[in-house]
């Protein structure tokens, strides 16, 4: 259901398109870097964390880390991964296939991290282990709904 609910929010926007289905998985940073033909920096993954009552998602390249010291100076509390369970409750995608798109989860705000910021084409997840999205930062930026741009990782520079 994940893909088709990503699926109908990126052709309402015009950029149904550029969604790629594989017959591989593309559920970790390297398999989706395989299956899109790409580094794996250019995979723009989405790490999802406890926030007060609701989520905390944030977009960041393939080769970053969370820097829990920065986390903790963005948001003021230790980061704290969601359990998987939890990833569904409020992304409505499961765990290889989490996205910023078509979150209707009412506490849930995406962030994007610097690290993107160096690469022309990224490529997120488009809601299932299969599948993937090509954008610039602008576009997901705007697809996304972000909060703001913000540098919480580490080990990309």
């Amino acid at each position: 259901m994940s893909i088709e609910a990503c699926r109908a929010y990126l052709r309402e926007r015009g950029y149904e398109d550029r969604i790629r289905e594989f017959d591989v998985s593309s559920a970790t940073v390297e398999l989706a870097a395989q299956a899109v033909g790409c580094q794996p920096a250019h995979i723009a993954k989405t790490l999802s964390f406890v926030h007060e009552d609701g989520a905390i998602l944030i977009v960041c390249a393939g080769d970053a880390k969370i820097d829990n010291s920065k986390f903790k100076a963005q948001f003021h509390h230790k980061a704290t991964m969601l359990t998987p369970d939890q990833v569904v409750e409020f992304t409505g995608h499961t765990i290889g296939g989490v996205c910023p798109f078509a979150i209707t989860h009412p506490n849930v705000t995406a962030y994007l991290d610097v690290s993107l910021q160096r690469f022309d084409t990224i490529y997120p997840a488009a809601g299932n282990a299969a599948s993937a999205v090509q954008l610039n930062c602008d576009e997901l930026a705007q697809l996304a709904n972000s909060a703001s741009w913000i540098d919480v990782c580490k080990g990309w520079q």
